[in-house]
């Protein structure tokens, strides 16, 4: 059986840190590994970044700027660019949607935030899916892939101008 709802909730700057609630069979699991993942990108944890992903070769990360990471060392790469680069950038997650079973939960949301480089700060509005299974060999919720879409045109071009 599927569940299809809405969780009212935002993930952002205040997520915490919830790894050993993500050990949880079920929805609540899936919810604190997603907690986790916003806690680890805004707190630039490259640890908790690590946790959260899945070690499979098969893993995906597609994000605006045009970039593919398929496999869990070209996926911790990026972060690594993100986290100790000269950028900064932070997110917060909401209008958060999800389609659940008890082993696989899609999420789907709107991210707002905000890039910042060499003094021009360019506001993000991502659309945005994860997807987060439950591996019993990590004993805890992973993610398993990510994708994520700037719709305005205008504000795509600034982003990929100033990270490329």
């Amino acid at each position: 059986m599927i569940t299809i709802n809405k969780y009212e909730g935002v993930f952002g700057m205040h997520a915490r840190s919830r790894k050993a609630e993500a050990a949880h069979r079920g929805f609540e699991g899936a919810l604190a590994a997603l907690e986790s993942f916003y806690y680890g990108f805004n707190n630039r944890d490259i640890a908790t970044m690590h946790f959260v992903w899945d070690d499979s070769d098969a893993i995906l990360l597609n994000n605006p700027v045009g970039s593919m990471a398929r496999g869990k060392e070209a996926v911790m790469e990026i972060y690594d660019r993100i986290f100790y680069g000269r950028a900064r950038v932070w997110v917060e997650l909401s209008d958060i949607g999800f389609y659940a079973t008890d082993e696989l939960v899609v999420f789907t949301g709107t991210e707002s935030g905000a890039f910042t480089s060499d003094g021009v700060t360019i506001p993000l509005k991502i659309r945005t899916s994860r997807i987060f299974g439950f591996q019993p060999h990590h004993h805890h919720w992973v993610q398993l892939h990510h994708h994520g879409s700037i719709d305005n045109a205008d504000v795509l071009q600034r982003y990929q101008d100033a990270v490329l």
